[in-house]
Formats: C-alpha cells, structure tokens, sequence
C-alpha cells in the first residue's frame, strides 16, 4: 500500500498516528467492501500530509475521493462539518464513518488548486467562500469553541518555554490566544485551515473548499492562514495585504493583524530555533 511521503513523515514519532498507519490497510479493504470502491492510486504532493486521499470508483460508475484522516485535534469535526454546510461551498460528504475517520466525497473536475491563480485573485475567492462559510449553527451542536484550539496550543507552546526564541513575544501572543476568543464581535463556524491549497476548481461550481477544521469564533481568524501562505506581500506590505482581506471580508483589520501576529509569535512549532515566524511576528507587531 502506498503512503505519501510527507504523511507517512508525519505519523512518525507518535505512537498513535503510527497505530493508526498500521490499521490503514485493513480501514481500506472494509470500507473498500463496505461502500463497493475500487481504489486508485493515492493522491501524494504537497497539500497530503494529514491523511490518506484517493480517487475512487464507486458501484454505479461515477467518481469519487475516499479519505481517512491520522488522528488529529485541529480536523476531530470535519465530518460534521461537511454534513453543516453540506456542499455551500465545500466539497459534498457522501458517506462517512466516523469511527474510522474516513469520507467518501465529492471528486472535483478538474481540480485545478486555487493556488495556481495570482494571489489578488485568490484573495478574492478566499473572501467569497469564507462568507459563505460563515454561519451560526443552531444548538445542540458539536463544535468546539475557538479557545479550545488556543488552550490546546497554549499547553503545546509553554512546553517548549526552553527553546522559545523571544520569550517575550512569545508571552504576548499566548496573552492574545486568551484574550482574542473572548472579545470576538459574532461567534461563527469557521474553517480555520482555508487557503489556495484547500480549494480547488470544480463543475459543480467555480470552486469549493476541502479539509475543513471546524471550530466556533472569531471571523478575523480565519482571515490568517490565507495570508500566512502570502508570505512574501505579507512582508513587504503587511498592513496593506492585511488591510485588502479586511475590506474584502468587512472584517476589522486590527482583529485580523492581531490574529496574524499571536499566531507568529506563539504557534506551536516543531523549530523554535528558525526565526523565520519571529520575524513575521516583528513585521506584524504595533
């Protein structure tokens, strides 16, 4: 069975991901009997590196994307997720098993990535989906809130206080992952991971959004990984690549800065010694 390599990098080094890599083959023959598939070759780039994605067949010939996710905070609701928005604008959810974390999903033709445009293109289809996506769902609901995610980097961050490179500025980015949740003008479901590599060019729209990672919270957040994947205007121009997602989302630019500066300050990260996202921060700061 073939396992992308960035994936398969990624499962090692946690016993419950490489759990997880050692069940994958039996996952597959089940649901592969289960949903009557035939399977393609897995899908293996840049963008795979959280779960095993490959186009499949299904009984009455039409085409799909089979998808099992490694265990992981950030994604544990994307299932749910996908049932909310049900296709507006996300890819459509099939069938799922949520024990097993595997989707069956809409395939999108030609599946060209958002990325390939000019980012001013990008920054505007990035902002007509994000307010599509933006909606309050009715309780009971599963979703967590964002200052789950926040304390879950929190606790990831302070573990490494040794290797911090700018302890100061990593202090005020932890103070505004508590301070930033708890003064969000609207509560909204957000996709938090939503950039040009996560959306993709389709027929039964222009584009629709994957690898959602719901959680409930600010809408300027999700403004932010949009952006960090502009890295080079991001640093030339910071307040006013800052300032045209603003008004292109209706969202307050400080919120958004501040966003983007807590994250490059605190975020949890596996090289604390590359000053590369300190210096992003010191870009980013007042």
């Amino acid at each position: 069975m073939k396992v992308a390599a960035r994936l398969a990098a990624n499962c090692r080094g946690s016993r419950e991901r490489m759990a997880w890599l050692n069940r994958l083959p039996t996952a597959l023959r089940d649901l592969q009997r289960r949903w009557s598939l035939v399977l393609g070759g897995p899908f293996d780039g840049e963008e795979v590196s959280c779960s095993w994605v490959a186009p499949v067949v299904r009984a009455d010939g039409t085409v799909a994307v089979l998808k099992l996710g490694i265990p992981h905070m950030e994604s544990a609701h994307e299932i749910q997720g996908l049932r909310f928005w049900n296709g507006n604008p996300t890819v459509r959810l099939l069938a799922a098993d949520e024990q097993l974390g595997a989707m069956l999903l809409e395939r999108c033709n030609p599946g060209t990535v958002l990325r390939e445009l000019p980012e001013p293109e990008q920054d505007r289809v990035i902002a007509g989906l994000l307010h599509r996506l933006w909606r309050e769902p009715a309780a009971p609901h599963p979703f967590r809130p964002l200052s789950a995610l926040m304390e879950h980097w929190i606790q990831e961050t302070s573990a490494d206080v040794e290797r911090w490179h700018d302890a100061g500025m990593v202090q005020e980015g932890l103070r505004l992952f508590r301070e930033l949740p708890a003064t969000a003008p609207r509560q909204v479901l957000l996709a938090t991971d939503l950039h040009a590599g996560n959306v993709l060019q389709a027929e039964r729209e222009p584009w629709l959004v994957i690898d959602p990672k719901p959680f409930i919270g600010d809408p300027a957040y999700d403004a932010a990984q949009h952006l960090f994947n502009c890295e080079a205007r991001l640093r030339s121009d910071p307040k006013g690549t800052i300032g045209r997602m603003s008004d292109l989302l209706g969202v307050e630019r400080e919120r958004i800065r501040l966003w983007m500066f807590a994250r490059a300050a605190a975020e949890p990260r596996d090289h604390w010694e590359d000053g590369k996202a300190s210096s992003l921060a010191r870009a980013l700061a007042p």
